[in-house]
């Protein structure tokens, strides 16, 4: 999948007037030129990416010793990687390479030491408010790895790990469609998970599989099997229907109104979310993915603003907020029905520097044992719990 973007929690993050945010202090959506219509019908922006002077919108910690400051609102990730992907999207930004090498994350494969592992990066992180999220391939595809992270992501937040507000699961839903999906389904509400982000990149069922690309026998790629699945997700827990905006896929005002359709009456959507191809720097190479973002991006900007000049598309909606964070923006709206819809733009440049600041926004841990202050394995490593040597966590 494409990297997600952090869980959207309210908890610490600001909801201040447009009119006193100086443009500035707002890089990824005032870089755009739609941003000034954005600002004049959101009125307020939830702003996520907290600011360095802000110290309410720090965590200080230790981990293995050294100490950081953790911004917050922060979400975690147990990257899962226990094998290939169910489907095989053109887009995926994990086929993405850096031109600096390394192994990607999804060529890594946990060990039978993973979980305890895991546990102890955990306990690492006694105290740190954060959210799970949980993706990276698809998280339902093994499901007894499935459960048993579930199990020590709920220990650690039982006993000595971190202060967890919010639980959210990305996926394309294929292991819930084997014959043991109900049980993960059960999993899921036991764990209490806040909402479950399903993609789907078309609401007609040949279209998507010539986009997301199920492997052979993957009952998940059946139109009427993924409408039934979702169905009952969603009649467990707050569902999300994501879709990728691609010039073969999603990408005109009809399209978006055919796909809101469907996602509210097929599928039983609360939430649809229209997301951009991330925008890439200068870091990656040129492959067969980057070489499809650049030829499929539909542009959000563009779009949005089609859609909402389309009065047949737009009617009756109303705009509740406009979302800054560290490396993306989001402009949440609502339909005369109910359903909310999310457009969404990322920049994975911002995101690098982010990164690079010395300061923390993401946590990721990998299936080679080492907890990351962002998405590539062995780079800003805070702790490597196969490490023979005892840190003290604090």
């Amino acid at each position: 999948m494409l990297l997600a973007a952090p869980t959207d929690s309210a908890a610490r993050v600001p909801i201040v007037s447009i009119a006193r945010v100086d443009v500035a202090d707002l890089p990824r959506s005032a870089g755009s030129p739609f941003f000034p219509r954005l600002r004049a019908a959101a009125g307020q922006v939830s702003l996520r990416a907290p600011d360095p002077r802000q110290a309410t919108r720090w965590h200080p910690h230790a981990i293995g010793g050294v100490r950081w400051r953790l911004a917050q609102p922060l979400t975690f990730t147990p990257y899962a990687s226990v094998q290939p992907c169910s489907a095989r999207c053109g887009f995926c930004s994990e086929n993405l390479r850096k031109a600096d090498g390394g192994v990607p994350a999804s060529l890594l494969r946990p060990d039978h030491g993973y979980f305890d592992g895991l546990a102890r990066a955990l306990r690492a992180l006694r105290g740190v408010p954060l959210s799970w999220s949980l993706s990276g391939l698809e998280t339902s595809d093994e499901a007894g790895w499935m459960l048993r992270l579930l199990d020590t992501l709920a220990a650690a937040e039982a006993g000595d790990g971190p202060i967890v507000e919010d639980r959210v699961l990305y996926s394309n839903g294929a292991g819930f469609a084997k014959p043991d999906g109900s049980g993960l389904r059960r999993a899921l509400q036991d764990f209490g998970l806040s909402w479950l982000e399903l993609s789907r990149h078309h609401h007609d069922g040949a279209a998507n599989q010539a986009i997301m690309r199920f492997r052979p026998g993957l009952a998940i790629a059946d139109q009427a099997v993924f409408e039934r699945t979702a169905q009952q997700l969603a009649s467990a827990m707050p569902l999300r229907m994501v879709c990728i905006l691609q010039r073969d896929g999603i990408a005109r005002p009809p399209d978006v109104a055919a796909y809101l359709s469907w996602a509210r009456e097929r599928c039983g959507a609360g939430t649809v979310v229209f997301r951009e191809f991330s925008r890439l720097d200068g870091s990656y190479r040129e492959n067969a993915t980057a070489r499809y973002l650049q030829a499929q991006r539909v542009p959000m900007d563009a779009l949005l603003a089609a859609c909402l000049d389309d009065d047949g598309v737009s009617r009756g909606w109303t705009v509740e907020s406009l979302t800054e964070g560290y490396y993306f923006w989001n402009l949440r709206l609502r339909t005369a029905d109910g359903l909310a819809v999310i457009f969404e733009s990322s920049d994975y440049g911002a995101m690098h520097e982010r990164h690079a600041s010395g300061d923390i926004y993401k946590l990721v841990y990998f299936a080679d044992g080492k907890l990351c202050a962002g998405w590539e394995p062995g780079h800003d490593v805070l702790l490597d719990t196969r490490s023979s040597r005892e840190h003290a966590d604090a």
